[in-house]
């Protein structure tokens, strides 16, 4: 689930679909794994080809370090974005299983809703 919250009160829950491989903390490039941590959503990209998407701040310097000590890229370009442009009909139904490549992803009216409150620098806490 993704909670949205205004400092410790809980506005809203959100069910969402992860990666393709949901278990564990993203390792590297292509691993289909949605990193853990805390991180920002830093900058939004409203021409996207999913609908609208939001960045987050993925790889830190931890995780980049972490990769480079294993011999592996990082990854990156990891963003909560609605479905892909032009299959919005399928709305709740894309959550029947996990299927981006490490983005956190909500239906397009979920998005909306989210991109009009929650402001570019705010914390995102990505927990197992």
């Amino acid at each position: 689930t993704l909670e949205l919250y205004r400092g410790t009160q809980l506005l809203r829950r959100y069910s969402i679909a992860l990666g393709r491989e949901p278990v564990g903390a993203k390792q590297q490039e292509g691993d289909g794994r949605t990193p853990e941590g805390r991180y920002v959503l830093d900058y939004r990209n409203p021409r996207s080809s999913y609908h609208k998407a939001l960045h987050v701040s993925y790889p830190s310097s931890a995780d980049s370090a972490a990769a480079q000590s294993r011999g592996v890229k990082p990854g990156g370009l990891i963003m909560v974005h609605g479905v892909r442009n032009r299959l919005g009909f399928v709305g709740r139904l894309h959550r029947l299983f996990d299927w981006t490549d490490g983005c956190i992803a909500l239906t397009n009216r979920e998005i909306e809703e989210i991109w009009r409150v929650v402001p570019d620098g705010t914390p995102i806490d990505i927990a197992p």
